[in-house]
């Protein structure tokens, strides 16, 4: 089992950029796919970035391609997501999520099995 933490969130203009981390208990986080996912008010949660347990592999979402960033560090047991050129749509909150299980589709998150518990995003225009 593992428990996932994220760092503050914060407030933003539009352009700027933001690093959030996801600090995981226990001492097999490398066996742990890790993803950030988002969920805007009114809005179901949508997949922002997944990672492969090395790092070696990344997806991200149409919508952040190219402006965010997902990386790990097994040594810190800590996942980053950087986001550069930030947009208001950008807005909401953001978890971090792991599962040890392998899935076809790491961009679902009924994939994932602990969830940290949120921390809040806002880009003001």
């Amino acid at each position: 089992q593992v428990q996932l933490v994220e760092s503050a969130g914060g407030l933003v203009q539009a352009g700027g950029s933001l690093r959030l981390s996801c600090a995981a208990s226990g001492r097999t986080f490398s066996s742990y796919a890790l993803g950030w996912f988002r969920q805007a008010p009114g809005k179901e949660r949508e997949f922002v970035a997944s990672i492969s347990r090395s790092g070696g592999s990344t997806y991200y979402a149409d919508s952040v391609k190219g402006r965010f960033t997902i990386s790990r560090d097994n040594a810190k047991n800590t996942v980053y997501l950087q986001a550069n050129s930030l947009k208001p749509e950008d807005t909401a909150v953001y978890y971090c999520a792991a599962t040890r299980g392998y899935a076809n589709d790491y961009r679902r998150a009924g994939v994932y099995d602990y969830w940290g518990q949120g921390t809040q995003v806002t880009v003001s225009s």
